[in-house]
């Protein structure tokens, strides 16, 4: 069998778990290294494969359509909008996600980057390597109100890190899951609630089923100046033109934004902005998440393939 591995993390550095599957029989075909795979690309390399471990490229249903012996697409994350969701299903296709596995690096990095806007880390920093002495007042953390849109395993982490040190929470979320969070701390709020009460925003929810933007010109009207916005989820849950306009209006203090369409994003951009903290989609780069999102996506797709026992011996 023939899997297709394509997840920048697995391309640039290959994983153990990855090169173990070489070593248990399996062809495994690797996209060009540390790159997001173009449509071009894929029609390459799909034709003779069995098994995608697949990442967030963009995948078009010319590409399954080519992909003739495809049976399984395994996610190393869990995020399915990059795929031909309808076009997998009519094929027969099994799609499975590694729930989970990152939710911790996406949570701590959404974080991170809440600090690094709070007491103007960047601006600070660049200042000194340009041997200037800039010194901005920061905000503390403690008693802010931090909304979460999407309380699932990265925005629950992110809430409850955020209660534990000293935050009140409003989140959204339709299937409000149990959180565990002291109620004196946490409540559930609305979108409207959230956009006008909390002094940090971040947001951890899939992209609406229409397309249309989450963050729109009407919700940033409401906001209270001095906004911090934190997306590591989809660049597709912020209207950009809107959140311009609420930047140079000073309704929003700092946009932190892991996350473009394209990757990279154009330069220069919203990214060479000085209120903007931007990150290169590292939200689930790190050792521990790559590892276990990597090894859960093989599990699946293995497990998929109908080869259990090479599963548990990987």
């Amino acid at each position: 069998m023939k899997i297709l591995v394509t997840p920048r993390s697995l391309t640039e550095a290959p994983h153990p778990a990855v090169e173990a599957m070489i070593g248990h029989g399996l062809d495994v075909v690797y996209a060009t290294p540390g790159q997001l795979p173009s449509e071009a690309e894929l029609l390459q390399l799909v034709p003779d494969v069995t098994g995608w471990l697949a990442g967030v490229e963009p995948v078009s249903p010319r590409v399954i359509a080519s992909a003739g012996k495809l049976r399984v697409v395994s996610r190393n994350g869990t995020g399915l909008d990059n795929l031909p969701l309808a076009d997998l299903k009519a094929r027969g296709i099994v799609v499975r996600t590694a729930e989970g596995a990152n939710a911790r690096g996406v949570a701590e990095l959404a974080i991170a980057m809440i600090f690094s806007a709070l007491r103007h880390l960047p601006y600070t920093d660049q200042g000194l390597k340009a041997g200037n002495w800039h010194r901005r007042r920061g905000i503390e953390f403690f008693g802010r109100t931090v909304g979460v849109i999407g309380a699932g395993a990265v925005g629950g982490t992110v809430a409850r890190l955020a209660s534990a040190m000293g935050a009140r929470v409003l989140a959204f979320d339709p299937a409000r899951p149990e959180l565990g969070i002291d109620p004196s701390h946490f409540q559930w709020a609305t979108h409207e609630e959230i956009f006008r009460q909390a002094d940090i925003l971040t947001l951890h929810c899939p992209p609406g089923r229409e397309g249309r933007p989450l963050v729109n010109a009407d919700l940033l009207k409401t906001v209270k100046p001095g906004l911090i916005l934190v997306n590591t989820a989809r660049a597709s849950l912020v209207d950009e033109l809107a959140l311009v306009t609420a930047l140079d209006e000073k309704r929003l203090q700092t946009y932190c934004v892991d996350v473009f369409d394209p990757e990279p994003p154009v330069h220069p951009g919203l990214a060479s902005r000085p209120d903007v903290i931007a990150g290169s989609h590292i939200g689930g780069y790190t050792e521990e998440s790559v590892d276990r999102a990597t090894k859960m996506a093989i599990s699946n797709l293995l497990s998929a393939l109908g080869v259990e026992q090479m599963a548990t011996a990987i």
